[in-house]
């Protein structure tokens, strides 16, 4: 440990720990627009600057390690050429990037907004000098506006060194540089695979989820129309925080009377959706391992990676599960079951689904399996949890004093296990609860599957299941860390060797859908595992913790879908995969 001050606050240090993070653990906060503890420093934007007593010589924090020649030493993060520096770097950023705040979808939270406000900016000192970049609104989910990019480049690093996507990149240098998707290609046909991890890392307006409140409120107005709505897992443990509550905070209930006071007409909860993929995708892959299918299973839940791997990987479409995402079952659900049973007619019913997640938007429309109910779409629009957040504070709803309600019947009751869809390991560790009861006909004494949890990127464990069954499984998260659990899997398949893995559940972003690209703002590991610990809270509280279990579900089946994975649930819950391009010509 080294010894210093910072500010004249003694402080220790561990050797290589940065003076960002080292100020930091002192309560200390130094400005940044560049970093990001998700993501490599690297130094871009110099609002970091920081020095050593009686030094000229200034640093950046972000970068700068503590070391042992810095014993008994003292660091000065602010002073009056500090901040003049500052100001001035935020000046220049300024003077090439449009005056445009009230337009902006980062009003109120963006980045350079709020330093320079704190730097109390008043004045433009430098000519204003802008490119006359256009904004690209090719792609379904995300937006990119280059011109209003500072090259702060964290969209580049999340989207090249975190996801392995390699989708955007800089182009140009100095003033002249900006942010493109990859050959300058329009974004849409980029091998960008929607995750939104680029818009919820970018500090400013430059890349953000594409806006799709104009069209629910238009539904909501229609008098013509039913307007129908479900809520993701984990948006009920991340849309408290737009409303000054802790990460974490299960907010369920009151999301449904807010839904209800937005004015849809009936509300339902993608955790039955996730209960009935449970009952799919459990039997699909004790069919596989009896009837000698392709082995592993891959999962298809997460829509950013089904994208890829029809990219990167379209050699293991044979693997991957056919089961829809828990989204589209419900989809599809609304409008060929739960509409005939309670006599909506299915072409008035405008489906709408709130996700953590920015590739949902892509989902709905990703082939025609997704309109197996035949009424259009099965889902109509997706928004995101940023985009509820912000309907809800148009309408004038306060939500937290709103009285808790429950969802609609029979799509809204739901089990634990459709609640943990919402975290990495959480798909597995469902099935594992309701595969044991499919493979043994016994319910598991304790359902709580450690293993799967936490957020090292990729996960290992065996199941035993007591009867001479064991299944090896792995649970891969961020998109970066899944190609060493797939060349595992190529590797042994293309050696004749057997297959490391029986079942393998994969989610693009890290923590899962938590950490979705829909999310609010601001994610980091910390409050990931804040978010994670409120989705195991739901379902430690929850009445039956096991799919199979849910009594709604079963009726479903003995109504209308008959059997899992049998004819009319092929019809409904499942879909097919072709290989794509990774650019689109």
């Amino acid at each position: 440990m080294i010894n210093l001050k910072i500010n004249g606050i003694s402080v220790q240090a561990a050797e290589g720990d940065t003076i960002l993070e080292t100020a930091k653990k002192a309560n200390i906060k130094i400005p940044t627009l560049c970093y990001n503890p998700d993501l490599p420093a690297w130094a871009s934007c110099g609002i970091c600057i920081v020095r050593m007593a009686g030094s000229p010589r200034m640093v950046r924090a972000c970068t700068t390690p503590v070391d042992g020649s810095m014993e008994g030493k003292e660091i000065i993060t602010h002073d009056a050429e500090i901040i003049a520096t500052r100001r001035t770097v935020l000046e220049l950023i300024l003077s090439n990037h449009p005056n445009d705040c009230l337009q902006c979808p980062r009003n109120g939270s963006c980045e350079l907004q709020t330093l320079a406000g704190e730097f109390g900016i008043r004045e433009a000192p430098y000519k204003k000098v802008m490119n006359g970049l256009p904004v690209d609104d090719s792609n379904p989910a995300i937006i990119l506006n280059p011109e209003k990019c500072i090259r702060c480049g964290r969209c580049v690093k999340v989207c090249q060194e975190v996801q392995n996507v390699w989708a955007l990149e800089f182009l140009g240098r100095g003033i002249k540089g900006r942010i493109a998707s990859a050959a300058d290609a329009p974004l849409g046909e980029s091998p960008c695979i929607k995750c939104g991890q680029c818009a919820a890392h970018c500090p400013v307006g430059a890349i953000y989820e594409r806006d799709d409140t104009v069209n629910v409120w238009n539904a909501l107005h229609n008098p013509q129309q039913h307007t129908v709505v479900q809520i993701a897992p984990a948006v009920r443990v991340a849309l408290a925080e737009e409303f000054g509550l802790e990460p974490g905070t299960v907010f369920t209930k009151k999301i449904y009377a807010a839904l209800r006071r937005l004015g849809f007409k009936t509300v339902f909860d993608t955790n039955f959706s996730a209960d009935l993929t449970i009952m799919e995708e459990g039997t699909e892959l004790v069919k596989r391992l009896t009837e000698k299918g392709d082995i592993p299973l891959i999962t298809s839940c997460c829509p950013a990676w089904v994208d890829y791997m029809e990219k990167y990987y379209a050699d293991m479409i044979p693997n991957f599960s056919t089961a829809k995402s828990p989204q589209q079952m419900m989809g599809a659900m609304i409008k060929a079951y739960w509409t005939d049973k309670v006599g909506v007619d299915p072409d008035t019913v405008y489906s709408v689904s709130v996700m953590p997640c920015t590739a949902k938007k892509w989902e709905t429309r990703r082939n025609n399996d997704m309109k197996s109910a035949g009424h259009g779409y099965d889902v109509d629009i997706v928004i995101t949890t940023r985009e509820l957040a912000r309907m809800i504070k148009q309408a004038g709803i306060d939500i937290l004093k709103l009285p808790d309600e429950e969802a609609d019947n029979p799509l809204g009751s739901y089990t634990g296990a459709g609640t943990i869809f919402g975290v990495t390991g959480g798909v597995m560790e469902a099935a594992v609860r309701s595969a044991y009861f499919l493979v043994t006909g016994k319910e598991l004494s304790d359902v709580n599957f450690k293993p799967a949890r936490g957020l090292e990127g990729v996960k290992e464990a065996e199941v035993d299941f007591n009867n001479g069954t064991k299944i090896r499984i792995a649970i891969a998260h961020q998109m970066g860390n899944i190609a060493a659990v797939l060349d595992k899997i190529r590797a042994a398949r293309d050696s004749g060797k057997e297959t490391p893995y029986h079942f393998v559940e994969v989610m693009a972003c890290r923590g899962g859908c938590i950490g979705g690209g829909g999310q609010p703002y601001g994610c980091t590991d910390l409050i990931r595992t804040q978010r994670t610990s409120g989705i195991y809270a739901d379902d430690e509280k929850s009445i039956n913790r096991c799919s199979h279990q849910n009594p709604f579900i079963n009726q479903v089946y003995q109504e209308f879908l008959g059997e899992p994975n049998g004819h009319k649930a092929h019809e409904l819950l499942h879909t097919r995969y072709v290989e794509r391009p990774l650019y689109v010509k």
